[in-house]
């Protein structure tokens, strides 16, 4: 029997940099309100102001610690459980923090709380405080993790989505011409075979891992060797690389032959003398810019253009819109906003651009 993978915790991870600095952030803020706030206990001094923000700082960073270590203890409980107890962990260091604090300041006589303040609603009041922002924060990281997994979820269910579209009409393509090959070149067939094992195991892990540019491009390479041996002269091809490029950039898998897969499928096999598909990329220090041009009938007469292909799951209107989606989805959650995929057409030609950010 397969052992059972362990379940992913569900406390959020505060050993992270930005989630630490998020705890800081809030305890501060805190600080700054209450010293804001109209009181008559005592006059806030900017000596007064920086010990607080120190004892604030101080049990932020030790909480944060505390509940980092103890994330997978924790996130074995249930989440009202575990959460209930965690708040309270950090209620408890507030409260021995706070006491700790008083009774130094009572014995050294420093004056850094207000004399009228007793030493059980310092601490109780701290402890308070503490309770409040953890659950607050932890509230707030909980949400943003699960809607983090949806997006990654939602990423590999379009790259699922896009695997499936590519499957049906490229293979029934590809079968019929490797079988036409075997008997008058069967050391093309041969190599057309290849091309076309390397095309799938790249669309089986679509929504897996991570690819590179280099490996987009050789998988666009092989994509476009296969439909050459079936459109012939019809397709022919011209690469533009404007060198240097980040050839090791990692990419989502399946970013660049969805791309060339429109070009071929709605342009080129849509009109009888072909055409001609460029490609080109070129990298400035700040974003990678690949574009896809190629002839392709108006988009309202692609639908009556070329045989007709419903049998085999194509939807000659949506398909550019269904892969550029994908496409910007993935890449969206990989690069943030600054990823762009556009596509027009114009006066008989067809542009798809892909922008991703270098920085």
């Amino acid at each position: 029997m397969d052992p059972v993978p362990p379940r992913e915790p569900w406390l959020p991870d505060l050993c992270r940099l930005g989630r630490l600095a998020t705890m800081l952030g809030v305890a501060e803020l805190v600080i700054i309100v209450i010293a804001l706030a109209p009181a008559a206990d005592a006059e806030w001094t900017l000596t007064r102001f920086a010990s607080a923000s120190g004892f604030a700082l101080w049990l932020a960073l030790t909480i944060t610690v505390l509940l980092c270590v103890s994330r997978g203890q924790l996130s074995r409980l249930t989440p009202a459980l575990g959460g209930t107890l965690a708040v309270s962990m950090a209620a408890l260091i507030a409260a021995c923090g706070a006491a700790m604090l008083y009774a130094i300041d009572s014995s050294l006589g420093y004056g850094l709380v207000a004399e009228s303040v007793r030493l059980q609603r310092f601490a109780l009041g701290s402890a308070a405080i503490a309770a409040l922002i953890v659950a607050i924060v932890l509230r707030y990281l909980y949400a943003v993790d699960g809607w983090q997994a949806q997006v990654r979820a939602s990423a590999r269910a379009e790259a699922d989505a896009l695997q499936a579209r590519i499957k049906p009409h490229f293979l029934f393509n590809s079968m019929n011409m490797i079988a036409g090959l075997l008997r008058r070149e069967p050391e093309v067939a041969e190599r057309a075979v290849l091309d076309l094992s390397d095309l799938f195991r790249a669309a089986l892990g679509a929504g897996k891992g991570e690819s590179s540019l280099a490996e987009e491009v050789e998988l666009a390479e092989r994509y476009l060797s296969i439909e050459q041996l079936r459109l012939g002269e019809r397709l022919q091809v011209r690469w533009r690389r404007a060198e240097p490029l980040p050839w090791d950039l990692p990419l989502p898998r399946l970013v660049l032959q969805p791309l060339v897969e429109n070009a071929v499928l709605h342009g080129i096999s849509r009109i009888p003398a072909g055409g001609r598909i460029d490609i080109e990329l070129n990298a400035d220090a700040d974003t990678l810019q690949i574009s896809v041009h190629n002839p392709a009938p108006a988009p309202r007469e692609r639908e009556s253009a070329g045989p007709d292909m419903s049998n085999m799951g194509i939807d000659a209107r949506a398909g550019n819109q269904h892969a550029q989606r994908s496409i910007a989805h993935r890449l969206t959650f990989a690069f943030g906003p600054r990823a762009r995929v556009t596509g027009r057409w114009h006066e008989g030609y067809y542009l798809a651009e892909l922008r991703v950010p270098l920085r």
